[in-house]
């Protein structure tokens, strides 16, 4: 097992699972009109790795006038933060009636790496405008880059697929952008399923998102399951991948 892909993987499989690309960019769809972003929720994930408990993660949705804030953390424990330390945290902004990201943040310590970065979106301009320091190399970079249109992030995807109309059989296409890459993410939507958490036994709905390019490519699948109402809690995720599978699994809903 390679421990710089069991972090990336943990990070994508929360995160979305597109993680590069370059491609025909199609529109993003708007969140439908009955969807109702939360007002305040906190969702805390367990993280195994096999049978190895592997980290934990938790996300924080509020909502800021016309524009909802979605921050996230993940943290490695037990045999997985002996072997790779993990301390990450993410922050994204985007428009509750478009669904569009304007600023996605990220502060990541893996083992000796540590990161700080804002990724600012122009609509205006139609540009991405990503700006990183390395703190331990103490080197800076500032990057732009061409956008199609309404882009989500790494972040916000896995809950703007919550704002769309889930049916089985159907697919849709969800345009992502991270680190200056656009990536179409297909969102399969493959059956539905009854899941047992620490909270209970959800009714749920199986999607699958595929991209062309990425962490994931000709390596495994993820799959993610949302609940089958119309909030679409997203309650499982997993990868499964040739060196394993990692499951994330709701053990915490709290309207704070």
């Amino acid at each position: 097992m390679k421990k710089r892909t069991l972090v990336k993987t943990l990070l994508c499989a929360l995160a979305f699972a597109a993680c590069a690309g370059g491609q025909q960019i199609p529109p993003l769809a708007p969140p439908q009109a009955s969807f109702g972003f939360p007002q305040k929720q906190t969702l805390t994930y367990s993280v195994d790795w096999r049978v190895f408990p592997a980290g934990t993660a938790v996300v924080h949705l509020e909502q800021m006038d016309d524009r909802e804030r979605i921050t996230a953390s993940a943290e490695t424990i037990g045999a997985i933060n002996l072997l790779f330390h993990v301390s990450d945290h993410f922050q994204s902004t985007i428009d509750r009636a478009k669904g569009c990201t304007y600023e996605f943040d990220k502060q990541t310590v893996e083992g000796r790496r540590q990161i700080n970065s804002t990724l600012r979106i122009d609509y205006a301009g139609l540009k991405s405008i990503l700006d990183e320091k390395n703190v331990v190399k103490n080197q800076t970079k500032h990057v732009e880059s061409a956008i199609p249109g309404c882009m989500t992030d790494l972040l916000t995807g896995m809950f703007y697929t919550a704002t769309q109309p889930l049916v089985v059989g159907k697919s849709f296409v969800v345009p992502v952008v991270d680190a200056m890459h656009n990536v179409p993410v297909t969102i399969k939507v493959e059956g539905r399923e009854e899941i047992k958490t620490t909270l209970g036994t959800f009714k749920t709905i199986r999607v699958q998102p595929t991209a062309a390019a990425g962490v994931v490519k000709n390596r495994g699948n993820i799959w993610i399951w949302y609940t089958d109402d119309d909030r679409h809690l997203p309650v499982q995720m997993r990868a499964r991948l040739f060196w394993g599978t990692i499951t994330f699994r709701l053990t915490g809903n709290e309207n704070k």
